[in-house]
């Protein structure tokens, strides 16, 4: 028989040990915010019905996550008893198997919910307790459990005694409940407790008054449990986070020669036979096919490089690098630049909006911006597209198996047309058209006997 699944997610606290003006479950983690890592995962199990407990920076917590989950709102920290019951209106009534969740614990995965699901089915529980063993239980609450493994009690660290303090085994916060069972416990709940709140831990107690079945499930991997309260546990499982995102990489045939200084973000996109050179960051929803080379240092942030393009030491940023491109070292691709196959971007290049066809060649120290570049153009070192008049962009075209001299203005807004040239040290202001040269600059005038005149002539140095 299919039981309904549901989840709660609870995102509801501002996180003051975060220290910041953004809230707690919007900390973003390798690329993503902690609580959509957590819907993520929960989407992943396709459950019936997903709801999001918010308050703090509700508004902030609903546009993150949009359409995706339905949403209640806590008005008052209460605690976490109170927060759940906030979704009795969208629940209550409902046959099923319930899990609840927090938004601040981004390494939890769909295998192990979808373990807890299980578990909890085939033990025939009314709750199951997702635990796991800590290293280092402090600060955690106690699973103490039976002869036969069942449940007794959570202990918490400050009511343990000291054989309790022992026990190895925590309370990661998550929790599977049939769904009906819980509401019904949470109206049991008092706040008769130091912190005056509402706690979701007592519905336990209350349950197994009733009689009912009190299991749990310990997971394999305690660093999936970790939660974040503050920015040093932030690091650590943005550590965590970043170690499985690139283990998986190389599992699907990508070379990452220094995984631990190799930054990807959990969107990435990354073909087989590609090589990461330390030092890499990958960010936001990257594409990168296969047998690339990103050499060191290179960043690359929502961008598509497709097969075979070789990046070094350069920062691409909303941009596309097509087959066969290369670009660097320490180049610049800004938002909009579109690099066509076999285009050759040097060292101290900057495209900011600019398409630029097949086969063409920019060397280096220039600045092609709001341009349209054709197929198989030479531009040469030290070229400006001048494409600002104080108030306005302007564009400039070159054509196909053009000539861009060294030194060279393109003053925007100009076409320099198919097979035409533009002599070094030029600044173009007017067309160039098919087969012309464009040159303008003042005819050397050599001044003779000048040295003489030179503040450099009377020093020792220059005799």
């Amino acid at each position: 028989m299919t039981t309904s699944k549901f989840t709660i997610i609870l995102a509801a606290g501002k996180g003051t040990r975060m220290k910041s003006k953004l809230y707690k479950v919007l900390h973003k983690v390798c690329g993503k915010s902690m609580v959509d890592h957590v819907l993520t995962q929960v989407e992943a199990m396709h459950p019936d019905e997903i709801v999001t407990v918010v308050g703090h920076g509700a508004e902030a917590v609903e546009s993150e996550l949009g359409d995706r989950s339905k949403f209640v709102v806590q008005e008052q920290q209460l605690g976490t008893g109170h927060a759940v019951l906030q979704a009795e209106p969208l629940l209550g009534d409902k046959e099923g198997m319930t899990l609840v969740t927090i938004g601040d614990a981004p390494l939890l995965t769909a295998e192990t919910f979808d373990k807890l699901f299980a578990y909890h089915r085939d033990k025939g529980a009314t709750v199951t307790i997702l635990t796991a063993q800590a290293p280092d239980p402090t600060g955690y609450g106690r699973i103490v459990r039976g002869d036969l493994g069942t449940v007794q009690k959570i202990v918490e660290q400050k009511d343990a005694s000291s054989e309790e303090a022992k026990i190895d085994e925590i309370n990661t916060g998550v929790y599977c409940f049939d769904n009906k069972a819980l509401f019904s416990a949470l109206h049991e709940v008092n706040n008769d407790n130091a912190q005056g709140e509402y706690y979701l831990t007592d519905v336990i107690e209350i349950l197994k008054a009733r009689g009912d079945v009190i299991a749990a499930y310990k997971m394999k991997d305690f660093d999936e449990s970790q939660g974040v309260n503050d920015r040093l546990a932030l690091a650590s499982a943005t550590k965590v986070m970043q170690k499985r995102i690139n283990e998986q990489h190389m599992r699907d045939g990508v070379t990452i020669i220094d995984p631990s200084n190799t930054y990807i973000d959990v969107d990435v996109k990354i073909g087989n036979d590609t090589i990461i050179e330390p030092g890499v960051i990958l960010k936001g929803k990257t594409v990168i096919g296969s047998d690339c080379v990103i050499g060191a240092q290179t960043r690359i942030e929502n961008s598509t490089i497709e097969d075979g393009v070789h990046t070094l030491s350069s920062t691409i940023e909303d941009s596309i690098m097509r087959a066969g491109s290369n670009i660097g070292p320490n180049s610049h691709l800004r938002p909009q630049s579109d690099i066509g196959e076999g285009v050759h971007i040097g060292n101290f290049v900057e495209v900011k909006k600019a398409t630029l066809g097949a086969g063409t060649k920019v060397g280096h120290l220039t600045y092609v911006g709001d341009a349209t570049l054709g197929k198989n153009i030479n531009v040469g070192c030290g070229v400006v597209f001048v494409n600002y008049d104080g108030v306005k962009k302007w564009h400039a075209n070159v054509g196909d198996n053009a000539f861009i001299g060294s030194n060279s203005n393109i003053i925007a807004p100009v076409d320099i047309a198919d097979h035409s040239f533009v002599a070094a040290g030029s600044t173009i202001t007017k067309d160039v058209p098919f087969h012309a040269m464009g040159i303008a600059r003042e005819r050397q005038t050599n001044k003779e006997d000048f040295w003489d005149r030179l503040p450099l002539s009377k020093s020792d140095d220059w005799k």
